[in-house]
């Protein structure tokens, strides 16, 4: 069940080119979190909020230069660090498409931020999906597993990264006390 939370202007891009990149911002997330975006159901359970700032501002400044915040969210386990490069190049390079200009024009003016929401805490129709059970509604009931190896796998990168850091931090303490 992907989100998607997306900031920019009211007239940033012409209605046609704007529609076409709703739908392309759909797509890639369905896509990254590894289903058809093909599939009815896929696209009937994925969510996109366009939202329209009032005003940007730069420095305190207000300006008239576009600006694009794109919220890509998913359960947890969805993401890895690769997949969620893939998503940010990918999702800049639709709204370049949509602008229809070079990618480094557009580059600066895009921000992407993936985010995971921890298992036991999607709720969407009264009540709480769990990585499993999403995985099983979008993919097939035979692939629920495959949504228990993904949490895991999740939850074990989460652990060594903590772990590493923990020890860095010991190590740290240690050395500045010699």
């Amino acid at each position: 069940m992907p989100m998607i939370d997306a900031l920019w202007p009211e007239h940033a891009l012409a209605p046609e080119a704007e529609a076409r990149l709703v739908k392309e911002l759909t797509d890639i997330l369905i896509e990254a979190e590894g289903y058809d975006p093909a599939s009815p159901i896929a696209q009937n359970v994925t969510v996109f909020h366009l939202h329209r700032p009032a005003a940007i501002y730069i420095g305190g400044e207000r300006t008239n230069t576009i600006r694009y915040r794109i919220i890509p969210s998913a359960p947890e386990g969805q993401y890895t660090d690769e997949s969620c490069c893939s998503l940010v190049r990918k999702l800049t390079e639709a709204v370049a498409r949509a602008e229809n200009r070079p990618f480094d024009d557009v580059a600066p003016r895009v921000w992407v931020f993936p985010t995971e929401i921890q298992d036991g805490a999607w709720g969407s129709r009264g009540a709480i999906w769990r990585l499993p059970d999403i995985h099983a509604l979008l993919a097939g009931e035979s692939e629920r597993d495959a949504g228990v190896e993904r949490l895991a796998r999740r939850r074990l990168e989460t652990a060594r990264i903590m772990l590493e850091a923990a020890l860095d931090a010991a190590s740290a303490g240690m050395t500045s006390k010699l």
